[in-house]
């Protein structure tokens, strides 16, 4: 599935990975492909996508991720690669 994580300065992330976890208001979820379409806002903590075996770790502030026809777009005040 195609994965965006955007800031209001730069897109963070764009690539296809296989998973994504993320810090629902409600609780932490995870989306994979042929998932539901769902919009949901996001608590500050941890967003790990998966690809090729690999996850990846970033922070957000909090913000939106909805997921549509094996899309996922992540809107976010802030995002951080902390994996590096």
């Amino acid at each position: 599935m195609k994965l965006q994580i955007l800031t209001p300065d730069k897109a963070v992330f764009e690539g296809e990975v296989e998973a994504l976890l993320v810090p629902g208001a409600a609780g932490p979820f995870e989306i994979l492909k042929d998932h539901a379409p769902i919009l949901s806002t996001l608590s500050k903590g941890g967003l790990r996508p998966r690809a090729n075996g690999k996850e990846t770790y970033y922070t957000v502030s909090g913000g939106f991720v909805e997921f549509h026809q094996n899309q996922a777009v992540v809107l976010a005040e802030r995002a951080e690669d902390k994996s590096k």
